[in-house]
Protein backbone atom coordinates (compact mmCIF):
# COMPACT_ATOMS: atom_id res chain seq x y z
CA UNK A 1 0.00 0.00 0.00
CA UNK A 2 1.32 3.45 -0.78
CA UNK A 3 1.97 6.17 1.78
CA UNK A 4 -0.33 9.21 1.90
CA UNK A 5 0.88 11.70 0.00
CA UNK A 6 1.88 14.85 2.08
CA UNK A 7 1.77 18.08 0.82
CA UNK A 8 4.45 20.90 1.76
CA UNK A 9 3.88 21.45 5.18
CA UNK A 10 3.61 18.04 6.21
CA UNK A 11 0.27 17.34 6.88
CA UNK A 12 -1.94 14.81 4.97
CA UNK A 13 -3.80 15.48 1.80
CA UNK A 14 -7.16 14.79 1.83
CA UNK A 15 -8.33 12.09 -0.73
CA UNK A 16 -11.10 12.68 -3.18
CA UNK A 17 -14.48 11.78 -2.56
CA UNK A 18 -15.50 9.70 -5.23
CA UNK A 19 -15.29 6.49 -3.95
CA UNK A 20 -17.20 7.00 -0.90
CA UNK A 21 -20.20 8.71 -3.09
CA UNK A 22 -19.91 6.25 -5.86
CA UNK A 23 -20.61 3.35 -2.72
CA UNK A 24 -23.69 5.82 -0.92
CA UNK A 25 -24.93 6.12 -4.59
CA UNK A 26 -25.07 2.30 -5.26
CA UNK A 27 -26.18 1.81 -1.80
CA UNK A 28 -29.26 3.90 -2.42
CA UNK A 29 -29.62 2.07 -5.59
CA UNK A 30 -29.82 -0.73 -4.42
CA UNK A 31 -31.88 0.19 -1.40
CA UNK A 32 -34.32 1.28 -3.54
CA UNK A 33 -34.61 -1.29 -5.83
CA UNK A 34 -34.86 -3.66 -3.58
CA UNK A 35 -38.06 -2.15 -1.76
CA UNK A 36 -39.38 -1.57 -5.24
CA UNK A 37 -38.62 -5.76 -6.04
CA UNK A 38 -40.57 -6.29 -2.22
CA UNK A 39 -43.27 -4.49 -3.24
CA UNK A 40 -43.88 -6.19 -6.36
CA UNK A 41 -43.26 -9.40 -5.18
CA UNK A 42 -45.54 -8.64 -2.38
CA UNK A 43 -48.22 -7.50 -4.62
CA UNK A 44 -47.68 -10.63 -6.62
CA UNK A 45 -47.67 -13.03 -3.70
CA UNK A 46 -51.35 -11.20 -2.33
CA UNK A 47 -52.91 -11.58 -5.27
CA UNK A 48 -51.87 -15.13 -6.44
CA UNK A 49 -53.30 -16.22 -2.79
CA UNK A 50 -56.47 -13.69 -3.21
CA UNK A 51 -57.61 -15.12 -6.62
CA UNK A 52 -56.67 -18.80 -5.79
CA UNK A 53 -53.64 -18.92 -8.01
CA UNK A 54 -52.81 -22.05 -6.85
CA UNK A 55 -55.93 -23.63 -8.08
CA UNK A 56 -55.26 -23.09 -11.81
CA UNK A 57 -52.27 -25.12 -11.32
CA UNK A 58 -55.10 -28.34 -11.50
CA UNK A 59 -57.66 -30.02 -13.97
CA UNK A 60 -60.77 -29.40 -11.96
CA UNK A 61 -63.81 -27.63 -13.55
CA UNK A 62 -64.97 -25.92 -10.83
CA UNK A 63 -61.68 -23.51 -10.42
CA UNK A 64 -62.79 -21.66 -13.82
CA UNK A 65 -65.73 -20.32 -11.25
CA UNK A 66 -63.73 -18.57 -9.41
CA UNK A 67 -64.31 -15.50 -11.26
CA UNK A 68 -67.78 -15.28 -11.42
CA UNK A 69 -68.28 -14.42 -14.85
CA UNK A 70 -67.39 -17.69 -15.78
CA UNK A 71 -70.09 -19.34 -14.35
CA UNK A 72 -72.69 -19.30 -16.84
CA UNK A 73 -69.60 -21.02 -19.55
CA UNK A 74 -69.74 -23.86 -16.38
CA UNK A 75 -73.57 -24.02 -15.98
CA UNK A 76 -73.54 -24.46 -20.03
CA UNK A 77 -70.43 -26.96 -19.58
CA UNK A 78 -72.40 -29.64 -17.34
CA UNK A 79 -75.58 -29.26 -19.57
CA UNK A 80 -73.27 -29.84 -22.49
CA UNK A 81 -72.30 -33.62 -24.18
CA UNK A 82 -68.84 -33.63 -23.33
CA UNK A 83 -69.59 -33.10 -19.40
CA UNK A 84 -68.91 -36.33 -18.37
CA UNK A 85 -66.22 -36.72 -21.08
CA UNK A 86 -64.62 -33.54 -21.00
CA UNK A 87 -63.51 -30.76 -18.85
CA UNK A 88 -62.25 -27.42 -19.38
CA UNK A 89 -58.57 -28.45 -19.79
CA UNK A 90 -59.36 -30.66 -22.15
CA UNK A 91 -60.80 -28.51 -24.54
CA UNK A 92 -59.62 -24.98 -23.96
CA UNK A 93 -55.53 -26.26 -23.38
CA UNK A 94 -53.08 -27.31 -26.11
CA UNK A 95 -52.21 -31.53 -25.30
CA UNK A 96 -48.82 -31.15 -25.94
CA UNK A 97 -47.00 -29.91 -22.42
CA UNK A 98 -45.32 -26.95 -23.31
CA UNK A 99 -48.10 -25.55 -25.64
CA UNK A 100 -50.69 -26.06 -22.28
CA UNK A 101 -48.78 -24.26 -20.25
CA UNK A 102 -47.80 -21.72 -22.16
CA UNK A 103 -51.63 -20.97 -23.21
CA UNK A 104 -52.27 -21.44 -19.37
CA UNK A 105 -50.01 -18.93 -18.62
CA UNK A 106 -51.52 -16.36 -21.40
CA UNK A 107 -54.68 -16.82 -20.41
CA UNK A 108 -54.36 -16.21 -17.00
CA UNK A 109 -52.74 -13.16 -17.41
CA UNK A 110 -54.78 -11.65 -19.99
CA UNK A 111 -58.27 -13.01 -18.08
CA UNK A 112 -56.80 -11.74 -14.87
CA UNK A 113 -56.15 -8.47 -16.31
CA UNK A 114 -59.59 -8.16 -17.69
CA UNK A 115 -61.31 -9.27 -14.89
CA UNK A 116 -59.85 -7.29 -12.73
CA UNK A 117 -59.82 -4.03 -14.49
CA UNK A 118 -63.50 -5.60 -15.74
CA UNK A 119 -62.83 -5.06 -19.23
CA UNK A 120 -64.10 -7.86 -21.42
CA UNK A 121 -66.78 -8.53 -23.52
CA UNK A 122 -70.53 -10.06 -21.80
CA UNK A 123 -71.48 -12.71 -23.25
CA UNK A 124 -67.84 -14.00 -22.95
CA UNK A 125 -66.35 -14.82 -26.49
CA UNK A 126 -63.58 -16.66 -27.19
CA UNK A 127 -60.22 -15.15 -28.84
CA UNK A 128 -59.23 -16.41 -32.53
CA UNK A 129 -55.76 -18.09 -30.70
CA UNK A 130 -57.83 -19.64 -28.05
CA UNK A 131 -60.63 -20.71 -30.94
CA UNK A 132 -57.34 -22.39 -32.72
CA UNK A 133 -56.35 -24.49 -29.68
CA UNK A 134 -60.00 -25.68 -29.11
CA UNK A 135 -60.21 -26.80 -32.54
CA UNK A 136 -56.93 -28.86 -32.13
CA UNK A 137 -58.44 -30.02 -29.09
CA UNK A 138 -61.31 -31.27 -31.25
CA UNK A 139 -58.89 -33.37 -33.60
CA UNK A 140 -57.03 -34.44 -31.06
CA UNK A 141 -59.35 -36.19 -29.17
CA UNK A 142 -61.64 -37.30 -32.60
CA UNK A 143 -58.99 -38.00 -35.03
CA UNK A 144 -60.11 -41.38 -35.79
CA UNK A 145 -63.17 -40.35 -37.10
CA UNK A 146 -62.47 -36.82 -39.03
CA UNK A 147 -59.33 -37.85 -40.52
CA UNK A 148 -61.22 -38.21 -44.09
CA UNK A 149 -62.00 -34.63 -43.72
CA UNK A 150 -59.11 -33.19 -42.83
CA UNK A 151 -57.16 -31.01 -45.61
CA UNK A 152 -54.66 -33.05 -48.30
CA UNK A 153 -52.61 -29.96 -48.10
CA UNK A 154 -50.55 -28.47 -45.57
CA UNK A 155 -52.09 -24.81 -46.11
CA UNK A 156 -55.15 -26.24 -47.03
CA UNK A 157 -58.05 -24.78 -44.56
CA UNK A 158 -60.70 -27.29 -42.76
CA UNK A 159 -64.35 -26.13 -41.57
CA UNK A 160 -64.29 -25.78 -37.89
CA UNK A 161 -65.40 -28.45 -35.56
CA UNK A 162 -67.79 -26.14 -33.68
CA UNK A 163 -69.52 -24.26 -36.74
CA UNK A 164 -71.51 -27.44 -36.41
CA UNK A 165 -71.10 -28.77 -33.30
CA UNK A 166 -71.36 -25.60 -31.30
CA UNK A 167 -73.44 -27.12 -28.20
CA UNK A 168 -71.00 -30.01 -27.46
CA UNK A 169 -68.83 -27.86 -25.31
CA UNK A 170 -71.27 -25.73 -23.97
CA UNK A 171 -74.72 -26.30 -24.31
CA UNK A 172 -76.35 -23.66 -26.18
CA UNK A 173 -78.75 -21.22 -24.56
CA UNK A 174 -80.03 -18.07 -26.23
CA UNK A 175 -77.72 -15.72 -23.90
CA UNK A 176 -74.48 -17.13 -25.00
CA UNK A 177 -75.74 -17.76 -28.65
CA UNK A 178 -78.03 -14.57 -29.14
CA UNK A 179 -78.76 -15.26 -32.85
CA UNK A 180 -80.63 -18.24 -32.01
CA UNK A 181 -83.83 -18.27 -30.87
CA UNK A 182 -84.66 -19.12 -27.58
CA UNK A 183 -87.11 -22.33 -28.25
CA UNK A 184 -84.54 -23.44 -31.10
CA UNK A 185 -82.13 -24.98 -28.20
Amino acid sequence: MAPDPMDRTGKRQKRPRRCSQAKIYIGVVSSLFSILLGIVLGLGAFTFGYGKGASYLSNDPQTCVNCHVMQESYDTWEKSSHHDVAVCNDCHLSHDPIGKWVTKADNGFFHSLAFTFNDYPDPLRIKPRNRRVTQHACLHCHADFVHNMLPIGEHDETMSCVHCHSDVGHALHARVYPTLEPNSR
